[in-house]
């Protein structure tokens, strides 16, 4: 047990509201329980659902923190019950279900990766979300493989960034949609093999063309709504189609004859209500087929920009406003 004091700033609003809510306030330093690690935060990861929790749409699962934040990097500097001795001053990373936005956090050690040298903690802190979002959906449910083409909306997002980047480790052809010509000449650089514009284009006509014909194996969805239909015809005979988010809408009307017809497969999947044992199969997952690629510096979150922890409201913003590139980071201390 290092030198740890009893209290913090953690950033936990007490009502719903736009992003001047997000004001660092004091509270109690979390105890490490059973299975668990406290770190000593250095960076948080801002993804989508923290601003939809700060808005009131999305309520933190039951036993989570009300404190916002799914992803860190830091200093491991308290063990609870049960957990290696060797993890204490360690450096790491981890998904957590919440908490992330303060000076310490609780993880449990079986969510943590080992930060390499390779990596600073703030491009530590920007992988997790993201890369077990990508990993647990486009890999295990799409059962995306080498040679596949797949198609990712939001190819600038952190999550279309992440596919990116695992596409072209992995062997896969991408496709992404993006909406402005500056972002599809991003996603190009980043290494997607075609960004759609499809404020200019209509995808489906653009993946057919790109395809010639075939169609993709996996779509990758964080639009839902209207979008679904459309996907469906992006997809070759035997595609997947996987749903991680609702951007415009959570209901759909498909096609249930053509699914048939074309032994389609639509699936999807919320990784933050998971359970810890879910979590940490994948963390081990990942550990052995990914994070070799992070050690060795070849895998690396996209980076737009990191914010002070006391200007957390100006990193919401930025991400609302939508015109980032990659992950929005706070940093500590």
């Amino acid at each position: 047990m290092t030198d740890v004091p009893d209290t913090m700033l953690a950033i936990d609003p007490a009502e719903a509201g736009g992003p001047e809510v997000l004001v660092p306030v004091p509270r109690t330093v979390p105890v490490p329980g059973d299975g668990e690690v406290l770190v000593r935060v250095a960076a948080a990861g801002v993804n989508r659902p923290d601003v939809m929790q700060r808005q009131g749409l999305y309520p933190p699962p039951p036993g989570a923190p009300s404190t916002l934040g799914l992803e860190i990097a830091g200093e491991v500097v308290a063990l609870g019950e049960g957990v290696d001795p060797d993890l204490l001053g360690r450096r790491v990373c981890a998904l957590i279900a919440g908490g992330g936005y303060a000076d310490y956090a609780v993880a449990p050690a079986a969510q943590c990766l080992p930060v390499p040298d390779a990596l600073t903690l703030e491009e530590a802190a920007a992988l997790p979300e993201t890369l077990f979002t990508v990993w647990t959906n486009l890999f295990e449910r799409a059962f995306a493989v080498e040679g596949d083409t797949v198609l990712v909306h939001g190819g600038t997002s952190g999550i279309g960034t992440m596919a990116i980047t695992l596409g072209n480790l992995f062997g896969l052809e991408v496709i992404v949609t993006v909406g402005s010509p500056e972002k599809q000449a991003a996603a190009l650089r980043l290494g997607a093999d075609h960004a759609i514009d499809y404020k200019a284009e209509d995808f489906v006509a653009r993946v057919k063309e790109i395809t010639k014909g075939r169609g993709c194996a996996a779509v990758l969805d964080m639009v839902g709504g209207d979008y679904v239909p459309r996907n469906l015809q992006c997809l070759a005979d035997d595609g997947r189609h996987v749903s991680i988010a609702v951007q415009r809408g959570a209901s759909a009307t498909v096609p249930l004859f053509e699914i048939m017809k074309r032994r389609l497969t639509l699936t999807g999947s919320t990784l933050r209500a998971r359970d810890a044992g879910f979590k940490a199969l994948v963390t081990e997952e990942i550990a052995r087929t990914v994070w070799p690629f992070a050690e060795a510096g070849k895998l690396r979150p996209v980076m737009d920009r990191s914010f002070p922890f006391a200007r957390a409201a100006d990193a919401h913003r930025r991400m609302e406003e939508g015109s980032h590139v990659g992950k929005i980071v706070l940093t500590m201390g």
